[in-house]
């Protein structure tokens, strides 16, 4: 598949594209532009019980403007990449602007904020793969879960790849490129029968396909899991301690981010409004930002304005350091951008590891929280309502399932009742955790 989608190609096609783009504005008037264009090609198997139930090969291209006139914005977007497509929509985004009410925080970030260096960031490695052998890897994986004694079915396997480049330019004079791949292997196993059926799955992804888990274990551990949830039972009514293992962790973790960001401080919508020098966190924790890490999954030299990108510390020693803003919420906020638009790169954690056996020690009697459901978090009060499934904890040891319960609290008392992480890190994505044990949430039956 990589044979056919020649990066330094699309680089050059898009850069050409976002440069058009950016000329045609101001001939149509704009006093300042801003251009992002991309362009993947994407291969997806998935099978289910040996049997292909979905192949798809598919190419997407985007390009989307942000003009302004003055203080005033348009903004419009097409996946015809045409040049009288182009045309249309630069002269689109142009006529919006001239109707939209000012807005004195709107514009490009600063000049001298621009990224000017882009070091390669080591995130291209595309997967040599034919439709046949990805199909091969999927039916593999999927059939080493089946072997597990008591796995009766399965919701099936999948592998996928994609290669992408993307070219941001506005009319500071900056023009910026990413290119990525993605590639990743996952399987969704049943155990048991009738009523008490169990399901759970596991997967493995990396940009670069030499990082990924053999798929004949992740079968494996896919079945193991899904066995692991048979014979559920609900928890009691109480307040327990409670451990959320690292995929529920990383959730505590983006709502804290949601909280900081600055779309929701400068709407007064955000718990930590306000928050900024407050203790947050125990004294021991901190939350770290590395942009700019080689070879780690979200690194890029500049961010979603053009602003070069810089390490940042959101959480020092427990403390409300940083907030998360772009050049737009800087601003609204009377503040200055932290390199964050589009979010926040390769997030890590900097806390003493405790190793997970004594982790589940240190609880005694509680539950290890495996999966959350459900939407009810409030971001503006913190409060937090969520059902969830995982594993009863006694005297130091998981015991049996536990399921069909809820959990509750709010994010700021879950925070600083934060007392251990776990060594069971998983960089699986963005930000890198272990468990996280909580001191004191309400389960409800």
């Amino acid at each position: 598949m990589s044979g056919t989608f020649d990066i330094e190609a699309e680089r050059m096609l898009l850069t050409a594209r976002v440069e058009d783009a950016l000329a045609q504005a101001k001939q149509y008037g704009a006093t300042a532009c801003e251009v992002a264009a991309s362009a993947s090609q994407n291969m997806e198997v998935s099978v289910r019980k040996g049997d292909v139930d979905t192949l798809s090969q598919s190419r997407d291209q985007y390009i989307g403007i942000t003009v302004y006139r003055g203080q005033r914005k348009g903004s419009a977007s097409t996946s015809d990449t045409r040049p009288e497509a182009i045309r249309a929509t630069v002269e689109k985004a142009c006529d919006i602007a001239r109707f939209t009410e000012e807005d004195s925080a709107a514009g490009l970030a600063e000049a001298d904020l621009m990224a000017r260096e882009q070091p390669d960031m080591d995130q291209y490695h595309p997967w040599d793969i034919t439709a046949e052998q990805a199909i091969a890897y999927a039916q593999a994986c999927e059939e080493a879960g089946l072997a597990v004694e008591g796995i009766r079915n399965s919701e099936g396997a999948s592998c996928s790849t994609s290669s992408s480049a993307a070219v941001y330019g506005n009319s500071n004079g900056f023009i910026g490129c990413q290119q990525r791949t993605s590639h990743g292997l996952s399987c969704v196993l049943i155990a048991g029968e009738g009523d008490g059926m169990q399901r759970d799955y596991e997967y493995t992804s990396a940009r670069d396909p030499r990082q990924l888990v053999d798929g004949q274990l992740i079968g494996q551990q896919a079945a193991d899991k899904a066995l692991a949830r048979l014979g559920g039972r609900r928890p009691e009514t109480g307040r327990y301690p409670v451990v959320m293992a690292p995929a529920m962790a990383r959730t505590l973790a983006g709502h804290f981010l949601s909280a900081i960001a600055g779309g929701a401080l400068f709407r007064e919508a955000s718990f930590l409004h306000g928050a900024l020098g407050e203790r947050i966190f125990p004294e021991w924790f901190s939350l770290l930002e590395q942009p700019q890490l080689r070879g780690a999954l979200a690194s890029s030299a500049f961010d979603g304005d053009g602003v070069y990108t810089r390490d940042n510390c959101f959480v020092e020693q427990g403390t409300l350091a940083s907030y998360m803003l772009s050049a737009y919420s800087a601003r609204r906020l009377g503040m200055t951008t932290t390199g964050n638009a589009g979010g926040a790169r390769n997030l890590r954690i900097d806390a003493p590891l405790t190793a997970y056996d004594d982790l589940l020690r240190q609880i005694g009697s509680g539950v290890l929280i495996t999966e959350l459901m459900g939407q009810g978090v409030n971001t503006v009060t913190g409060d937090y309502s969520r059902g969830a499934a995982g594993f009863w904890i006694e005297d130091g040891r998981v015991a049996y399932p536990v399921e069909n319960f809820t959990i509750a609290g709010n994010l700021r008392d879950m925070f600083r009742n934060l007392q251990a992480v776990g060594d069971d890190t998983d960089v699986r994505s963005n930000l890198h955790t272990g468990s996280w044990l909580i001191d004191g949430m309400t389960l409800a039956s």
